[in-house]
């Protein structure tokens, strides 16, 4: 999974590329609007962390252009704006959540699972192929050979 951290805290954002890293996330990072502009218009995104005070330039209209060009990723806006007419703008200009900074970063993982999970495996923890069951976040299945092989990577 790959994800675009658009924060101009360069500690946080590097907190943050260290701990998803763990979970073998693989994370990309912009430190201003220009530079996240420049990097959805080139690369492709499952999952993009938005801080909407930039220098040069607001979040939000990130957002916009991420909705404008019409791309699949998942978006959460990571702010310290906490106000409740921050988060609705956020929510309805497209982000699909939005956490107030501070906020911990096991949480901001659940949340990007939660987030992946509603993407790509409609809605469930559990993936399904045939008579193959795989419980993603338990990483677990009920066959012992898939089990073996699950045991050896991360998933």
């Amino acid at each position: 999974m790959k994800i675009l951290i658009i924060e101009d805290e360069k500690d946080l954002s590097f907190n943050i590329v260290k701990y998803l890293s763990t979970d073998n996330y693989i994370c990309e990072q912009a430190f201003n609007f220009e530079m996240g502009v420049e990097k959805i218009s080139l690369y492709t995104y499952d999952c993009i962390l938005v801080d909407l005070n930039l220098p040069g330039g607001e979040g939000m209209k990130i957002i916009e252009e991420i909705k404008k060009r019409n791309l699949k990723s998942g978006i959460i806006i990571i702010s310290a704006r906490g106000s409740l007419d921050s988060r609705i703008e956020g929510l309805k200009i497209g982000a699909d959540d939005y956490l107030t900074k501070p906020f911990a970063l096991s949480e901001l993982s659940v949340r990007i699972y939660a987030l992946m999970r509603r993407q790509q495996f409609s809605n469930t923890n559990t993936l399904t192929s045939g008579n193959l069951e795989i419980d993603l976040l338990a990483k677990k299945s009920k066959s012992r050979a898939l089990q073996y092989y699950i045991n050896q990577i991360r998933i």
